[in-house]
């Protein structure tokens, strides 16, 4: 949620411009902001677990492979790397979780 944030803070134009200078469509700056911010607050009241980590488990590929990967391993991308394998688990265990999605889904199953 506070990379979504930051995103949109510090001017989205910035954003855009980044992704640019990275050779990546500027439009997608708005996508991964508007999806970092409200699935970040989606995930924070367990809602859409698994489609919001699938998400940004897109989002950690494109940054280990377009931003971190010439940095190393250490100094690049081994945090991305952590939140990959978090997402991944969360898109294969979200419904196992204590969640408000799945509290919804209880009651309407009851």
């Amino acid at each position: 949620m506070a990379n979504g944030v930051s995103k949109f803070q510090g001017g989205i134009d910035n954003t855009v411009g980044w992704f640019e200078s990275l050779g990546i469509p500027g439009i997608l700056a708005y996508a991964v902001g508007t999806i970092e911010l409200a699935g970040g607050i989606a995930l924070i009241l367990g809602l859409g677990t698994r489609i919001v980590s699938l998400l940004f488990g897109i989002i950690m590929i494109g940054a280990i492979f377009k931003v971190k990967l010439a940095d190393g391993f250490l100094n690049g991308y081994v945090f991305d790397l952590v939140l990959l394998i978090i997402a991944i688990h969360m898109v294969l265990n979200g419904s196992k979780l204590i969640s408000l999605g799945q509290l919804i889904m209880k009651d309407r199953e009851a």
